[in-house]
């Protein structure tokens, strides 16, 4: 019995020993360097230069990214109330907010940031309380609100500034939207209690262009604008964290490669970073030192950004069919005509209607010239 016993277990050992064995490469790689800092090294970085997380230290300032800067940081210190950044998903706002919100002194600063918006009004009022740091919180509107104009109101004595930051507010309903803008009424003087930023994309000028939101319009003191990288700026971009990561002399990215960043990205600097993060992966993966066109291609396609030209499918037309419109029921339709969309602007890169990008949308925007004037006074450099 004993025999058998054997003979039935080793082959059970044999395999966890295989098993072992396939994974001792990976196991001595996680134990010379952290798996997601693979290609660092080979490139000579101290970090990740192109990582998803919204970093501060990594911000890169285009001009509209400048001006955005200091509008926001205009509208805290002057205590305006409500102000508004809108721009296409990725651009940078969560960053730019970050960026102001680690430039004020801390010990002068209160500020509750709000990252889930779908919420009722008493749910957004309770998570307004918790996130300000009170954790006594009454189990009446009326005491919750009360509570909040003491809280806002020793802030002021104190020469504090309490901010509330809502992002996605583009996805704030109307009821919430009232609650906020009913909290705009804390004040002294001229002085807001509250400072009330909303991020959100583009959708939320729409939002507030509604007839039946027009008092929360008319009490926003500032509204910025950013919009995606040109041409010029994403080189400028890449340029910008690969020095920030520690990366010496020029990034790695041969001409074609940054030609197809600039067309797969539409400039937007979230996907910059996915296509550049996974390009320099490929080329590591490849012992090169150089990131070619193939690999940014071969990065966009993994990130869905172009089509697999290999599984396109032609499809015929639908079969004509012998109906016959009647002449007397009106006027029939005829094909319409898409003209080609095309970036006369210096710098900017034009877009192949054959590839398939993010779509364009809301109305041709631009922030005040006074921001110019006052980036500089705030020591934003060009």
């Amino acid at each position: 019995m004993p025999g058998n016993a054997a003979i039935l277990v080793q082959p059970v050992v044999d395999r966890v020993k295989l098993k072992k064995a396939r994974w001792q490469p990976l196991q001595n790689c996680l134990r010379g360097t952290r798996l997601l800092d693979m290609y660092t090294a080979f490139f000579g970085l101290r970090k990740l230069p192109f990582n998803l997380t919204p970093d501060p230290a990594f911000l890169f300032l285009s001009p509209n990214h400048r001006d955005a800067l200091a509008g926001l940081t205009y509208a805290v210190l002057g205590r305006k109330g409500f102000v508004v950044l809108t721009g296409d998903a990725g651009t940078g706002k969560t960053t730019l907010l970050g960026s102001v919100l680690n430039h004020l002194p801390a010990e002068k600063v209160l500020s509750s940031i709000l990252l889930n918006p779908t919420l009722t009004p008493a749910e957004f009022i309770e998570l307004l309380m918790l996130d300000f740091g009170m954790t006594d919180i009454p189990a009446s509107k009326a005491q919750r609100l009360w509570a909040l104009q003491g809280f806002l109101t020793q802030a002021y004595r104190d020469d504090r500034i309490a901010i509330l930051v809502i992002d996605e507010a583009h996805k704030l309903s109307a009821e919430v939207l009232e609650e906020i803008r009913l909290l705009g009424n804390y004040e002294y003087g001229a002085d807001k209690f509250l400072q009330i930023v909303l991020l959100g994309q583009c959708e939320l000028d729409d939002l507030l262009d509604r007839r039946d939101l027009r008092q929360f319009k008319q009490r926003i003191a500032l509204r910025l604008y950013i919009d995606p990288l040109t041409a010029d700026e994403i080189a400028a971009y890449i340029q910008c964290r690969w020095a920030k990561a520690g990366g010496e002399g020029e990034p790695p990215f041969t001409p074609e490669a940054i030609e197809g960043i600039v067309r797969w990205s539409g400039g937007i600097p979230r996907l910059i970073n996915s296509i550049c993060d996974s390009a320099l992966l490929m080329a590591y993966g490849d012992i090169c030192k150089s990131v070619r066109g193939d690999h940014v291609r071969d990065a966009a396609m993994n990130l869905a950004l172009i089509p697999d030209l290999t599984d396109l499918r032609v499809t015929a037309p639908p079969a004509a069919t012998s109906y016959a419109p009647d002449k007397a029921s009106g006027p029939t339709l005829g094909p319409v005509e898409v003209p080609h969309w095309q970036n006369n602007q210096p710098g900017s890169f034009g877009v192949d209607a054959n590839i398939p990008t993010l779509a364009r949308y809301g109305r041709g925007r631009r922030n005040s010239s006074i921001l110019k004037r006052l980036a500089g006074k705030f020591g934003f450099s060009q």
